[in-house]
């Protein structure tokens, strides 16, 4: 059998992973990653499918274990260019659907709705989806198994003994896969730092619930749209406290109607309200549930923060609950975001101080459970950055698992897995793709690089007109400065630099100068060097021959 993790190794997101035994290939999950800061003008970043395009006729189909973006947000592009059937619970596939209808794919994608203990059958691969919980309803793992024996991907998880409604973890199913024997486990590193064990739900309803009592105006609260069981906790206590709901955000009213269809929310009569019946609501009885809660700029969080937004005003006294995990990389947005809520006299509670957020994912002691439960004979820790990975093998060897049964693999890392040993043979083509949300083309790496170069150093643009018949100059060449040095002092280093300009044109040769892309290169490479020198920066330097 082969593993091969196309993106979740090393890295938070993009999570996707091809099996492949004989002619068959089935793919866990196709999720995104949101881009860093310094990815100027990238929405999405996404898995390159290089390696199943190469391989297309033996994909079989995707499974995706639960529906949170970085597993799913990379599907729809997937089947643009793969159009194989997708399965995943009902919750699961309701939130993709939305997804594949954005980006006009919903029409061929085939969608097959599992439940826990559902098996399927992909050539040689048999798959049984076990039931797990996580900080999103309908969340499962994969015993997958071929001849050579059954793996297990848990998929995100935590071993949450009070689930909110009520689907424990398919413990049973995890011992039975145990006893008969696991070849590997693939197991979730994301908390692997944490000690202990991760609080249920039900400790946050308990931190939310003091901030109602205490609330004397409107609260506003703060989630990820898909965090089905915080928005659950939210309706409830607006039912106890005599309060209305306002959803404001498209995501967040598509996933409550999502969710509602489905079952997996359940809303009291009478709870809901859109924004013109909020104009009407007394102060003390709304609840405006928002998304936005990393502090995206055009977030409906975000609006109500600056002042912005064209249904609702922070006043002094309102309550603001951000029930989010700050994903690495937003604190600082998130951090603004507090402090404009602050200025306009809310008081602002979030996962620092208040309780407001419980983590999805396993910390150490249920990690140890989970190998405990499996008794793999190997194991590959996966869903995390290195140091995540690193910390779950000491885990590992804690509960009893020799160091060499145990592999650190990186994403593209192919793994063969036999009955009695597994390595790591080549590596597949991964890496990273680059999306505009709204663009006319997938941007491509060396655009982003360039975006993060002008950012950082700026921009000179030289332009020089040269008579085509004789290739000599004509006039100054003009020099304009963006981004590079202050205006003050710009006019003195610009003025050398056109003499640096000419110097370069008398240098060359006149075939030199009747070739446009060869004088260009000449005067980029002279002016670069002088503001290496002149300066100490490194502007991007364009040149501009206009020929007359």
């Amino acid at each position: 059998m082969e593993v091969i993790p196309l993106g979740g190794l090393g890295e938070f997101g993009m999570n996707m992973m091809a099996i492949r035994y004989g002619e068959s290939i089935l793919v866990v999950d196709a999720g995104l990653m949101f881009p860093r800061d310094d990815l100027l003008g990238v929405d999405l970043v996404i898995p390159d499918f290089s390696y199943l395009l190469e391989n297309r006729e033996k994909v079989r189909a995707i499974i995706v274990t639960h529906g949170h973006e970085d597993h799913i947000g990379a599907l729809a592009y997937l089947l643009k260019d793969l159009p194989v059937p997708v399965y995943g619970t009902p919750l699961t596939l309701g939130f993709a659907r939305g997804r594949l209808e954005e980006n006009g794919v919903l029409e061929q994608a085939q969608l097959n709705p599992i439940a826990p203990r559902s098996c399927l059958e992909f050539g040689d691969l048999h798959v049984e989806a076990i039931g797990i919980t996580h900080s999103i309803a309908d969340s499962i793992g994969l015993a997958i198994t071929a001849p050579v024996g059954t793996i297990i991907h848990t998929g995100d998880f935590k071993l949450d003994q009070s689930p909110l409604n009520g689907n424990q973890t398919d413990y049973a199913r995890l011992a039975y896969f145990g006893e008969k024997g696991v070849l590997a486990l693939f197991s979730d590193s994301t908390n692997s730092e944490r000690t202990g064990f991760t609080p249920s739900e039900i400790h946050v309803r308990r931190h939310i619930e003091q901030i109602f009592y205490s609330s004397r105006r409107k609260i506003i609260v703060a989630c990820f749209a898909s965090s089905i069981h915080r928005i659950q906790i939210i309706l409830d206590l607006a039912k106890d406290f005599g309060r209305r709901v306002i959803p404001v955000g498209r995501s967040m009213k598509e996933n409550i109607v999502i969710a509602s269809d489905l079952g997996y929310l359940t809303i009291p009569p009478g709870i809901l309200a859109d924004g013109l019946e909020a104009q009407s609501l007394a102060e003390d009885r709304q609840i405006i549930l928002s998304t936005g809660s990393q502090g995206e700029p055009m977030a409906a969080l975000t609006r109500l923060a600056f002042g912005k937004h064209k249904d609702f005003v922070v006043q002094d006294g309102d309550s603001v609950i951000i029930s989010a995990r700050v994903i690495p990389g937003n604190e600082s947005r998130v951090s603004h975001l507090v402090n404009h809520f602050c200025r306009r006299g809310a008081r602002v509670y979030d996962e620092s101080q208040w309780g407001m957020h419980v983590s999805g994912h396993a910390s150490q002691e249920e990690l140890k459970l989970m190998l405990n439960l499996t008794r793999p004979r190997f194991f590959i820790p996966i869903h995390g950055e290195y140091r995540q990975l690193y910390a779950h093998t000491l885990l590992a060897q804690e509960v009893g698992i020799p160091r060499e049964r145990i592999l650190l693999a990186e994403t593209g890392d192919v793994l063969i897995l036999h009955p009695d040993s597994v390595r790591i043979e080549g590596k597949a083509p991964v890496g990273r793709r680059f999306i505009d949300v709204g663009g006319v083309a997938e941007l491509d790496e060396i655009v982003v690089k360039d975006r993060q170069h002008l950012s950082e150093e700026g921009v000179v643009l030289a332009v020089i007109a040269v008579n085509k018949a004789t290739g000599r100059i004509e006039g100054m060449p003009e020099l304009v400065s963006r981004g590079h040095v202050q205006e003050e002092n710009s006019a003195a280093f610009l003025s050398e630099a056109r003499q640096i300009v000419i110097r370069a044109m008398e240098e060359c040769t006149r075939e030199e100068r009747e070739e446009s892309a060869v004088l260009a290169e000449a005067i980029r490479v002279e002016l670069k060097r002088y503001f290496r020198k002149r300066t100490g920066t490194r502007p991007m330097i364009v040149p501009v021959i206009y020929e007359i």
